[in-house]
């Protein structure tokens, strides 16, 4: 199976606005891809869904409950450094890193400038569905 990390701006798009994001989403709910989330992309997600989206607590906490459904929780022991525009972005990245992701999947053009970290390729969200659909990826 497919190692795969999202970055929060996926999940964020997936649940406030479907498209392409949701599609991945159900890749990973229907256990085509081995989805890893950390607590540091669980708090952003939690964050930007109250803050930006007013999102209830009730609501939040029933989604993430989903969440935990298509992800595999990974907890990072390296702090990474790698992104310095936007040092959050680092988080996305250490998770891919201690999940053994194969791909980092985001929209964010700090992640997306760099291509790859290490042998993780960093691509947009509909660039890893259409890999994902040829039989040999």
């Amino acid at each position: 199976m497919i190692g795969v990390t999202a970055d929060t701006n996926i999940y964020i798009s997936a649940l406030n606005f479907a498209g392409v994001p949701r599609q991945f989403l159900k890749e990973a709910e229907a256990g085509n891809v081995r989805l890893a989330i950390s607590d540091a992309i669980v708090n952003e997600v939690r964050g930007v869904l109250s803050d930006k989206f007013g999102w209830s607590d009730d609501a939040i906490a029933e989604t993430l409950s989903l969440l935990t459904g298509c992800t595999t929780l990974v907890q990072p022991t390296q702090s990474l450094d790698v992104v310095r525009d936007d040092p959050d972005d680092n988080r996305v990245i250490e998770c891919a890193v201690a999940a053994g992701s194969r791909f980092i999947v985001t929209g964010d053009k700090h992640l997306l400038r760099l291509r790859s970290h290490g042998s993780i390729r960093i691509l947009k969200v509909a660039e890893f569905l259409k890999l994902l659909e040829r039989p040999a990826l």
